[in-house]
């Protein structure tokens, strides 16, 4: 039996930041966003994917990316970086600010996702924030994938019940461990990214 050939990313570039309609969002590619919470690792697993060290910057501060950060993929799809959410220690304006755009491009625009990446901190869970973003995708019908991020940081004897309790709280959705640091899940989202 031949096996079909893994897809994979061949090329990969910041193509630029938007907080608003742009005609980069409307050049017919296909939409892959990641949303996840401040400081989840949302710049992590993209350049995990894309097998470069800082296409996307990663930052030990928290709510580093303020824009719509657009990737170009195999020159066929974007991968959209939303900014973080829930960040404690930026204002209230801030805050609100973040959450606009993000609110914006998924559920008040007229762009349409192709799949959309919750991306969680498995050691943690799903946190408040991070359960009313799923509802909202639920309620605009999103089609969406759970990406459990930094399952390294998890201890083996509990790793099993973690992962039951996130399937538990996410309902049907699809989950996929993850780890950029190890390149655990790498393969799965990857295949998940080629989808037709």
């Amino acid at each position: 039996m031949i096996r079909a050939s893994v897809p994979t990313v061949t090329s990969a570039k910041f193509v630029k930041g938007v907080v608003g309609d742009d005609e980069a969002l409307d050049d017919g590619k296909a939409h892959i966003a990641l949303i996840g919470r401040s400081n989840v690792g949302k710049s992590s697993v993209i350049n995990s994917l894309v097998k470069q060290k800082n296409l996307a910057k990663t930052s030990s501060f928290p709510g580093r990316t303020k824009e719509v950060n657009l990737f170009l993929i195999n020159k066929s799809f974007y991968l959209v970086d939303l900014p973080g959410y829930g960040y404690a220690k930026t204002d209230e304006g801030g805050r609100d600010k973040l959450k606009k755009i993000i609110f914006w491009y998924l559920f008040n625009s007229h762009y349409r996702q192709k799949l959309v990446l919750l991306i969680i901190d498995a050691e943690i869970g799903l946190t408040a924030n991070d359960k009313e973003i799923l509802r909202g995708l639920e309620e605009h019908q999103k089609n969406i994938l759970i990406v459990a991020n930094k399952v390294d940081k998890i201890k083996n004897a509990v790793y099993l019940k973690k992962m039951r309790e996130i399937q538990k709280m996410v309902g049907d959705h699809k989950v996929i461990p993850y780890s950029a640091e190890k390149k655990i899940g790498v393969t799965e989202l990857t295949e998940e990214l080629f989808k037709k």
